[in-house]
């Protein structure tokens, strides 16, 4: 578990990052963007209706016990987190695309991931003691949507200050990360040595899995490869320090340990996972630019 100052530091942090997160955006960013929001849509259909399909059938079908079921749906169940912007931006993907659909699939959330916790969570027959209540996980996505409103005033009124407030929340999404892996592995090494490979499969897995099906799905519904490329990182990215921060507010000491288990995990092994992909992503927008490059030349 984390302990009480630990907590209160994580929820801090998140506030930074949604403050940074709404500091990318302006309202005529959403006016623009809606005016073709095919992109956006299809990044939300991924988001939450692809990425919490893959997270039950991977719970049930690797026979987990309840806490780690929770743990996992509720990864799956996440919206987009920021670190996903920085990946897209190394990839050579949209950044535009990715930081409307963090923001999009954050506010979609609010409603979402509730109603996805319960339907998913009863389907797999989560017991009473280990179901996240929906009102706590409302009421904390609620509150972090008021930084990200706050961000978009600030860009709107001075967009130097937004600008520098962005880069804020972006660095303290990777710091975030780092935070959770150096507060809580060195006190679980002995849990960490002793979990099972099938948990670890479920943990990786959740983010790759996502990354091909958000690839593919978007690829169906006629998004262009570089656009593709983007919804497959921001649909396998999930906001792994919320879940962190859901879990230590939603469950008491005891049961703290055994759920975050997989939050941690995954926020350990998405920056591995994203980081190949990554490279093979910003390798493939390489090789498709030079090819464009070579047909306008030869067309010449």
């Amino acid at each position: 578990m984390l302990t009480e100052l630990e907590t209160n530091l994580l929820g801090v942090m998140m506030m930074v990052i949604m403050l940074g997160m709404g500091a990318s955006m302006t309202p005529r960013d959403f006016r623009l963007s809606f005016r073709k929001p095919k992109g956006i849509l299809v990044g939300l259909l991924s988001q939450f209706v692809v990425m919490p399909l893959l997270g039950f059938l991977l719970a049930v079908g690797l026979g987990l016990p309840p806490a780690l079921v929770v743990g996992l749906i509720l990864i799956a169940c996440m919206p987009g987190g920021t670190t996903s912007n920085i990946f897209a931006y190394f990839s050579k993907g949209v950044l535009a695309l990715s930081i409307m659909m963090t923001t999009v699939s954050t506010i979609v959330a609010v409603a979402m991931v509730p109603l996805l916790l319960a339907f998913y969570g009863g389907l797999a027959g989560v017991p009473a003691e280990f179901a996240i209540p929906p009102g706590n996980v409302a009421q904390i996505l609620g509150v972090l949507l008021v930084p990200t409103l706050l961000g978009m005033g600030l860009r709107k009124l001075n967009p130097n200050i937004g600008a520098t407030i962005e880069l804020i929340g972006s660095f303290m999404g990777v710091v975030v990360i780092i935070f959770l892996i150096a507060s809580w592995v060195p006190r679980n090494y002995v849990l960490l040595l002793e979990t099972a490979p099938h948990v670890y499969f479920a943990t990786i897995g959740i983010g790759l899995m996502g990354m091909l099906f958000g690839y593919w799905v978007a690829r169906a519904l006629a998004q262009d490869t570089n656009r593709a490329r983007t919804i497959s990182l921001e649909t396998g990215i999930q906001n792994g320090p919320l879940a962190v921060l859901v879990i230590t507010l939603s469950f008491s000491a005891a049961q703290q340990q055994a759920v975050l288990l997989i939050p941690i995990l995954y926020s350990l092994f998405i920056v591995i996972s994203s980081t190949l992909i990554t490279l093979w992503y910003r390798r493939s927008a390489t090789h498709e630019q030079l090819a464009r490059d070579a047909a306008k030349l030869g067309a010449g």
